[in-house]
């Protein structure tokens, strides 16, 4: 497991009808502040501040196929060619990462091919890059352009 510390960063927060909004900066929306989506937005700041990854190469929530079902996912990277190449589970700080989560992502990854896959529940991520039609822990999240 890696351990996250997250950049300082003032997000955009208000409260509307009793429920806590964030201001999502990728999707120019507000959304209510779940769990989950506390743990996506850190994540997003970290990627961008700590780890350097593009902003204009990073897309957060969209909507896949696999197969019937509409599904989405949380984060994905593209390299400098726009092809997919980190793609990012986000979990809720109170779900463990276990082989449900990384399930889910290896299902969104049949969608959307990439090399990098992370699960995260905003403490702590797990990365994996795909080798040889296997997955292989890694204890850093990649860095961008490798």
């Amino acid at each position: 497991m890696i351990k996250i510390d997250y950049p300082a960063f003032s997000f955009r927060m208000k409260e509307e009808d009793s429920k806590e909004l964030i201001f999502d900066e990728f999707r120019k929306q507000w959304l209510r502040l779940t769990p989950e989506e506390w743990v996506r937005q850190n994540f997003l700041q970290y990627l961008l501040q700590v780890k350097k990854y593009p902003a204009s190469l990073t897309a957060v929530e969209k909507e896949i196929r696999l197969g019937e079902l509409k599904k989405r996912f949380d984060i994905l990277v593209y390299d400098n060619q726009h092809q997919p190449w980190l793609m990012v589970e986000c979990k809720g700080m109170d779900v463990q990462l276990n082989q449900g989560v990384l399930q889910q992502v290896l299902r969104y990854n049949i969608a959307v091919p990439v090399p990098y896959l992370v699960i995260t529940n905003g403490e702590y991520c797990s990365a994996f890059m795909k080798k040889n039609g296997s997955l292989e822990s890694l204890t850093t999240l990649p860095e961008y352009g490798n």
